[in-house]
């Protein structure tokens, strides 16, 4: 069981936990440490780091930009001390991804004559989407079809949603964080793309220790990767459950991070 899960969403965005949860939660997993990274959502935390209940609390965020060659990857950001650019960057997030959630419930409700029952709002995101289909009698999907033949990338009711690019991005992070990650490099279409974009100087880490469901990984350019750009490894479950611990650090691995203090 890892010391540290850095990767933990909550209902703040598309996570079933409610934050007041966490500490209950990291206890059940044995887990001492937990990240909370909500997408594109600042935290109601005074601090970078917080107590709660006997667990340290780490503020975080999930960000989702752009890279230059048009495809897109998140940056997990840790520490976060909200500055005026991160707070107005995370607003207009917000307000599209509640436009972006309405038009693709209208597009499902609209394509089979249902009624979802969603309430759009923020933190509004396509697992919301996916859980209604999942639970509505009248459809046949379940929770993973409703991505794998509705509100997937390319199928019919997927809406894109505006993203910042990588380099305002990322720039915003670092004055507001303790350190960036790029999360999870094996999920893009291009891990290799993804994986050389920490060169860039401000992005300190990569997200290492990931539960990628048979997945492929390909731990020697990983390796590469880390040695050649002198990179901290980060580690969560990407959460969106009750369930954390799936993935995470050791106690060691966490306190070389350095964003542990409260």
């Amino acid at each position: 069981m890892p010391y540290a899960d850095l990767h933990v969403h909550t209902t703040r965005s598309d996570g079933s936990l409610e934050l007041e949860a966490v500490p209950d939660a990291a206890r059940r997993a044995g887990v001492e440490v937990v990240a909370v990274t909500d997408h594109d959502r600042l935290q109601p935390f005074d601090a970078p780091v917080v107590e709660r209940a006997g667990v340290t609390i780490v503020n975080g965020i999930e960000l989702r930009v752009e890279t230059p060659s048009g495809d897109r990857v998140d940056l997990l950001g840790y520490g976060v001390e909200p500055t005026e650019e991160l707070a107005a960057l995370a607003d207009g997030i917000q307000q599209n991804r509640i436009e972006r959630g309405q038009a693709i419930v209208d597009c499902v409700e609209s394509r089979f004559g249902v009624d979802l029952g969603c309430t759009v709002d923020d933190g509004f995101g396509r697992p919301h989407v996916a859980r209604a289909v999942d639970s509505h009698s009248d459809l046949e999907f379940d929770y993973e079809g409703a991505f794998d033949h509705l509100i997937g990338y390319g199928e019919p009711c997927f809406v894109a949603r505006d993203v910042p690019s990588f380099e305002r991005g990322l720039a915003v992070l670092e004055e507001a964080c303790a350190l960036v990650s790029l999360a999870h490099p094996f999920r893009y279409p291009h891990p290799d793309a993804a994986l050389s974009l920490t060169s860039h100087p401000a992005l300190e880490a990569v997200e290492v220790d990931y539960p990628y469901d048979g997945a492929t990984v390909d731990r020697e350019l990983l390796d590469e990767t880390i040695e050649r750009y002198d990179l901290l490894a980060t580690g969560g479950s990407d959460a969106h459950g009750e369930s954390l611990g799936v993935a995470g650090l050791s106690l060691r691995e966490f306190d070389a991070l350095g964003v542990g203090e409260t």
